[in-house]
């Protein structure tokens, strides 16, 4: 990332939620990054407060629509699944 400020822009359980998130954003053009107090991954029951994933400021909006559209995607997709 460059020398912008950075947000969090969502908060994920696990790591693999939140890189699922990252490749949804990178998708689109959007860099992301995610962020755990975890050891880079191997001491998980070290997260304290989930894992984050952060973008440029200029880029928090656009990136929470693409998220959000991707969780009503995903939401569709397990109802067909349920049938």
């Amino acid at each position: 990332m460059g020398h912008d400020s950075i947000e969090a822009i969502g908060n994920f359980l696990n790591r693999v939620d939140a890189e699922l998130a990252r490749g949804a954003l990178d998708a689109e053009g959007i860099e992301a990054t995610v962020s755990a107090d975890d050891a880079a991954g191997t001491r998980p029951h070290l997260w304290m407060g989930g894992v984050r994933l952060l973008v440029r400021a200029g880029d928090v909006e656009r990136a929470r629509q693409i998220l959000q559209t991707a969780e009503a995607v995903d939401t569709k997709n397990d109802t067909k699944n349920d049938q």
